[in-house]
């Protein structure tokens, strides 16, 4: 991809980030020096294997974790998968031994309606081939939140799994994961005796903007993904003791890498690249955070200044509610000025109007603002601007000003 620079502007690092040089540099040595088989004795293997054991460290000192709670998958839609694989596997095990299609309820799990594909999807799917019951919690309208109380409410005795995602890639609402997990726990230690409930929370958006403790959480399962903090496109996945306190059963089967779990031969110069990126979050987030909150802030400054506050709706402002460091979603008012439009009259800029996965559905109002009570007419005119860490306050006087000339242009377009 094209990197920030002084011609073009990159506002999209919710979508994904440019990989950092130090990791490049890693990635590199590690294709030179350690292209041996992990599992081989010979001096090529053991420096493969003794890379895939710092990353391991390396990730694991990001969350807070155990290294040996750290599984090496090929993105985040592995990871949330082989949680929601797990959860059907443990539910079935842990029902006195009956076999499928004999115990009188399925696997019920809880998630919310503003999930990444990854999730909802793979939640649909269980629900189309009567492998599992799903519900999906609404977002409040006020906060564009989860709310404890409703996620509560939808426990069934038959729930096994609840994930929800820690912070919304387009709004960048930050959800109440800890709260939740705690109360959930609870409800399984009550005098109702509940069975173990498992929580996961997809964390690709929060981690590199924001604190993320799995201890402080108190999840069972965190998702890591590395292209969103500036390493290589593989992913990783967080389970607390896995499989003693928390279960995990593999999807695939083979050579016996990552203790059974996910077989298949380490992929180590893009593992050494994602510890790295992991490291470098580690040493740098409390300067990034505070950074992506200066420049986020002087963005939506701008563009109230540029625009006037009534031409404007910003969709992610949401009273009371945490949100990402980095995150502006805001529509530009005007029968003509959808979001799509507006970008692509834009030549100078890169972001784009919601999640990427979605991009090529154009005048389609995002699902997930219509979910958090944006009307439809505003939501289909959303912008959503990420920052990160190459830009500058000159990237975000270029992106405003681009904005502004494009929107001028299709009003005026539109008269005449």
């Amino acid at each position: 991809m094209e990197t920030p620079n002084e011609e073009t502007v990159y506002l999209d690092y919710n979508a994904t980030t440019p990989v950092e040089k130090e990791v490049q540099d890693v990635i590199l040595q590690a294709l030179q020096e350690a292209w041996g088989n992990p599992s081989s004795a010979y001096s090529a293997g053991r420096k493969a294997n003794e890379l895939v054991s710092e990353a391991r460290q390396q990730v694991a000192q990001m969350i807070g974790a155990s290294p040996a709670d750290i599984i090496f998958t090929s993105g985040g839609t592995e990871a949330n998968g082989l949680v929601f694989h797990t959860a059907v596997k443990h539910f079935w095990a842990a029902t006195n031994g009956l076999a499928e299609g004999q115990c009188q309820r399925r696997p019920h799990i809880i998630t919310t309606t503003v999930e990444h594909d990854s999730v909802c999807l793979t939640a649909k799917h269980l629900v189309e081939e009567d492998k599992a019951d799903v519900t999906y919690v609404e977002v409040s309208s006020q906060t564009g939140q989860v709310d404890v109380v409703d996620v509560l409410a939808a426990v069934r005795p038959n729930t096994i799994l609840v994930s929800i995602m820690l912070a919304n890639n387009e709004t960048g609402v930050i959800m109440p994961i800890a709260e939740i997990g705690q109360r959930v726990h609870d409800l399984c230690k009550g005098p109702t005796k509940h069975r173990p409930i498992l929580i996961h929370t997809d964390a690709a958006q929060a981690l590199g903007k924001v604190h993320v403790d799995v201890n402080d959480l108190g999840v069972d399962y965190l998702t890591i993904v590395g292209h969103k903090f500036y390493g290589p496109r593989i992913g990783a996945l967080f389970v607390r003791d896995p499989g003693s306190s928390t279960p995990l059963f593999p999807m695939l089967f083979g050579g016996g890498q990552e203790r059974c779990f996910r077989p298949g031969t380490e992929n180590t110069p893009m593992i050494a690249g994602l510890g790295k990126a992991a490291q470098l979050v580690f040493t740098r987030l409390d300067e990034d955070e505070t950074r992506m909150q200066d420049l986020k802030d002087y963005l939506e400054d701008q563009l109230k200044n540029k625009f006037g506050k009534e031409k404007l709706h910003f969709n992610n402002h949401f009273e009371g509610s945490k949100r990402l460091p980095n995150t502006c979603n805001v529509s530009i008012l005007g029968d003509d000025l959808q979001g799509y439009r507006v970008l692509a009259h834009s030549h100078r800029l890169f972001a784009s109007t919601g999640a990427a996965c979605h991009s090529s559905q154009k005048n389609r109002p995002s699902p997930v603002l219509l979910k958090c009570g944006i009307p439809a007419k505003i939501a289909r005119n959303a912008l959503r601007l990420s920052l990160g860490r190459f830009t500058t306050r000159k990237h975000i006087d270029i992106a405003v000003a681009e904005l502004y000339r494009a929107s001028c242009e299709l009003e005026s377009a539109s008269i005449h």
